[in-house]
């Protein structure tokens, strides 16, 4: 009998410590942190998807492409780390949530910077449709409508990729994948947005307000595509009167565009007494009121950066006329009438950048002639078996002497085409431009003008857009 209940003792003792061991697990299990909301999972797809996809081709092609890809996956990495703070944090002030996006809009800037320092890169139209969509990472700002927003980005990168379609189609079938890949990254992010975020960012309804610093970045899951190294440091920020395009004003000033009323809230009420209208008293404090125009006077900078320091203009650039490789380089020309590229070569390429009230005539056959920034340009050239671009330009006169499969202008204000008789075939694509002008030799010797129509409408015949040019439109 002692023997049995010393065996039930031993035994009751036993079954204790296991209890024991079974509830201190069970509350270590509930007091693991949780892992990753479902949207932020979802996104994860999305790097390990579309993105790692970018990245991998970018790295075959190598050179500027992989270097602004890695700048795009940072800027794709720091988007996932707001995603994470808003999973576990509640809506911020506005003051604060723009300081949350800084992350995020300085890495626009660094992407768009990268272009604009690259302009003579052999893979311009990569960084320009890049560079023309990554404002598309805005869209966590953009209330009630993101995904339209990155709709519109996208957009803006298609005048872009069907030139690198056009221009690698039968030729290097990993530049068709890359732009497959890279605009895929958009198509998902909208049908992302679609279905966490329709009308915003969405926070956490639980959890501390979200503060700087309230959540270190954390990287994606080891099923999530790996970072790739980093990517060089981000230039000085420009200042505000830079005189940046308008897509990277935008990039850099999103956050205060989602402000909507909020936005006059820091303005200061005006009352009846301060009115010099309603209190005419008012008129006379100061000194005497001028009647008639101001003289003119030098309008004065935006910003400066020490009021006591007098500005300074910016360094003018030496102009250049030289062939670097299988490029000629021809750059910040002024008042420049005698410009001429001769002993040309097929293979070779014309870049002419910021030249103003200049002429430049090219000798020969040449690959292909790129006009960027100029203002008030004449080009003569004899025959291009490429194309011509006229980009980001105003007031651009080209006349062809022979002949040239394709004219492009883009962003660019007053333009005329002269064309030769054997140059009558050649296709014109314009986007984003006025005042075009196609000017048709005639039997006589003279030249016959025709516009360039630059506005269209668009209707729905039950089956497709049907697009037509407008009647006051010609």
């Amino acid at each position: 009998v002692a023997d049995m209940e010393r065996l039930v003792e031993r035994l009751e003792k036993a079954v204790e410590r296991l209890e024991g061991v079974c509830t201190d697990r069970l509350r270590g299990a509930r007091e693991e942190p949780p892992g990753p909301a479902q949207y932020v999972q979802a996104f994860d797809a999305l790097l390990a998807g579309p993105a790692a996809a970018y990245v991998r081709i970018s790295k075959e092609i190598g050179g500027d492409v992989q270097t602004h890809a890695e700048m795009v996956h940072a800027g794709l990495l720091s988007e996932r780390s707001l995603l994470v703070l808003a999973s576990q944090h509640q809506q911020p002030t506005e003051n604060k949530f723009s300081t949350l996006l800084k992350p995020i809009s300085e890495q626009i800037q660094v992407v768009q910077n990268f272009r604009e320092k690259n302009r003579g890169s052999k893979m311009f139209n990569h960084l320009s449709a890049v560079s023309e969509s990554i404002p598309a990472l805005g869209w966590v700002a953009m209330a009630p409508k993101p995904g339209p927003y990155v709709k519109e980005m996208t957009d803006a990168a298609m005048f872009y990729t069907n030139r690198i379609l056009k221009e690698y189609k039968d030729v290097d079938k990993k530049h068709v994948d890359w732009v497959k890949a890279y605009l895929s990254i958009w198509t998902e992010l909208q049908a992302y947005i679609k279905e966490y975020h329709t009308t915003g960012l969405t926070w956490s309804k639980t959890g501390p307000v979200a503060t700087e610093g309230a959540n270190a970045p954390r990287a994606p899951p080891g099923g999530a595509a790996p970072a790739p190294p980093g990517p060089p440091p981000p230039p000085a920020p420009a200042p505000a009167c830079s005189g940046a395009d308008s897509a990277t004003s935008r990039s850099a000033l999103f956050a205060q565009i989602n402000r909507g009323e909020d936005i006059t809230s820091g303005l200061r009420h005006v009352s009846d007494d301060m009115k010099t209208h309603k209190n005419p008293a008012l008129k006379n404090q100061g000194g005497p009121v001028r009647s008639g125009p101001k003289p003119f006077t030098a309008p004065k900078p935006a910003c400066s950066g020490n009021p006591t320091t007098k500005t300074t203009s910016p360094k003018k650039e030496p102009p250049l006329l030289e062939l670097e490789g299988k490029k000629w380089r021809v750059e910040n020309h002024e008042n420049a009438s005698n410009l001429v590229i001769s002993d040309t070569e097929l293979k070779q390429v014309a870049y002419v950048f910021k030249c103003i009230n200049s002429t430049l005539q090219v000798k020969g056959k040449i690959n292909s002639i790129t006009i960027d920034n100029c203002k008030k340009l004449g080009l003569v050239f004899d025959d291009v078996v490429g194309i011509v671009e006229i980009i980001n330009s105003r007031d651009i006169k080209v006349q062809v002497m022979g002949k040239v499969p394709t004219i492009s202008i883009n962003k660019t204000d007053g333009c005329h085409v002269y064309l030769s008789k054997s140059s009558l075939d050649c296709e014109i694509v314009s986007a984003k431009s006025s005042e075009m002008n196609v000017l048709i030799p005639t039997e006589g010797g003279d030249f016959t003008e025709l516009p360039v129509p630059e506005q269209f409408k668009t209707v729905w015949n039950g089956q497709k857009l049907v697009t037509t040019v407008t009647e006051i439109a010609g």
